[in-house]
């Protein structure tokens, strides 16, 4: 019994922390996506300021703006598709080069992000 409640703990704990989207996967179609993106040229334009990590595990689980990209649909937890038009975005993000600068400058948005 102790150990079946150990596995149910594992599991819950495990899906607690895929509460938040942060690893992306890149769609060529925005019928495919879970989230159509429109990266601002400025960052006062931003709903979210993004910084793209180099490595999965550099991922931010806290829904903060620290995504990586996926080459595999199968590993992210949403889908995107970057938008030529502002209005038909359902998030607007800026990229930062600076890990410190990420983050929601528009927390209604946050949502949005979410699993």
């Amino acid at each position: 019994m102790k150990i079946i409640a150990r596995v149910l703990l594992c599991i819950v704990a495990c899906a607690g922390e895929q509460a938040f989207a942060q690893t992306v996967f890149l769609t060529r179609y925005a019928t495919d996506a879970d989230v159509k993106v429109f990266a601002a040229p400025y960052r006062s334009d931003a709903d979210l300021v993004v910084y793209k990590t180099t490595y999965k595990t550099d991922a931010d689980k806290t829904n903060m703006g620290l995504w990586y990209f996926t080459q595999y649909q199968s590993e992210a937890q949403k889908k995107i598709c970057f938008t030529q038009y502002k209005q038909d975005a359902d998030l607007v993000v800026f990229f930062t080069d600076h890990k410190a600068d990420a983050g929601w400058q528009n927390r209604s948005r946050m949502r949005i992000m979410e699993r």
